[in-house]
């Protein structure tokens, strides 16, 4: 909708100017406009919808190695990052695989990986 005001707001401006426009090249500019409007949405509504990838929103769901006992809270290493997580379920030794189940802050709450 906001196109077509904008449309409507040009074709005033050059009506209160008393610029002649011919029929066909109004419609050709607003063909235009429609065409890169709808362009320009369909490329970046997916952006908008994508899921958060980086910083701490983006660490759910990765996985990691306990580096110091999780007893409850302890430290992991996840793609060469070191974190101060927590574990949900019981204490888990260094050596351990976890998953990322939840970010509080810059602490990540873990579980331990049942392979």
């Amino acid at each position: 909708m906001d196109d077509v005001a904008i449309i409507g707001i040009i074709f005033l401006v050059l009506w209160l100017f008393h610029t002649e426009i011919s029929l066909p090249l109004a419609i050709f500019m607003g063909l235009v406009f429609v065409a890169l409007s709808f362009i320009t949405y369909k490329l970046l509504l997916p952006a908008y919808r994508r899921k958060k990838t980086t910083g701490v929103e983006g660490m759910v769901g990765l996985r990691g190695m306990v580096v110091e006992c999780l007893e409850p809270e302890g430290l992991i290493k996840i793609k060469n990052e070191y974190w101060k997580a927590k574990a949900i379920e019981g204490n888990i030794p260094a050596g351990e695989t976890v998953e990322v189940i939840e970010a509080d802050g810059l602490l990540l709450k873990v579980r331990r990986i049942k392979e």
